[in-house]
């Protein structure tokens, strides 16, 4: 019998797996050619976090052993998601970004982080308005990155339905696992998401 703990995890893990093939969906659509005409570069990191997303499905069945630790620049890995939701942002007006933090190198799992910033950007994009602003910055050691919103539609859908809303879970949960902290405020005037991480080398990302 699935517990509802169990459910709950195994619906995490499906959406997760739906955001990448939704964003294959929307490249696709962008171009009006079959889905291998986004570039190679975006079509690959999407696999990518698709297969992060299905380890962590086969974790929430069967369990399953963590991905190893590595350094990576969070830079980098906004600028991929960037370009994956490019199609969705410029049907949304566009976003604005602006980055003061240097590669930001930052210890962990790269595809999780890619995964919990898929999360960020899409959320800001499908339930919030103009304008959508990224922003990181170094602070006291850290990255900041904040993604945000002009008011919006809120969140689409039924919030009863278990498929959704998990969205802010997984991005608390990887924050948490990168000895990080996410925090979300919404104002009437709309919504910022701040992702905080530690910098795995500060000497190093203010040389770069």
């Amino acid at each position: 019998m699935i517990t509802p703990s169990h459910k709950r995890a195994l619906n995490r893990a499906l959406h997760e797996l739906r955001r990448p093939l939704q964003a294959l969906v929307l490249m696709e659509e962008d171009s009006g050619q079959p889905a291998a005409s986004p570039p190679a570069a975006s079509r690959r990191g999407l696999l990518e976090v698709a297969e992060s997303a299905l380890h962590d499905l086969d974790g929430a069945v069967n369990g399953g052993s963590s991905r190893p630790i590595r350094l990576f620049s969070l830079r980098e890995i906004v600028l991929a998601a960037l370009e994956r939701w490019r199609p969705m942002a410029a049907r949304a007006g566009g976003i604005r970004v602006y980055w003061d933090g240097g590669p930001a190198p930052v210890e962990g799992d790269a595809l999780q982080m890619a995964r919990a910033l898929d999360n960020l950007i899409a959320n800001a994009l499908e339930h919030g308005g103009p304008p959508v602003v990224v922003t990181g910055a170094r602070v006291a050691g850290r990255i900041r990155v904040t993604i945000a919103n002009g008011a919006g539609n809120g969140a689409a859908g039924d919030r009863r339905d278990p498929r959704r809303g998990h969205g802010t879970d997984v991005v608390s949960q990887v924050a948490s696992a990168h000895r990080g902290r996410f925090a979300l405020c919404q104002t009437g005037s709309g919504c910022v998401a701040a992702l905080e991480l530690p910098l795995a080398e500060p000497g190093y990302a203010l040389a770069a």
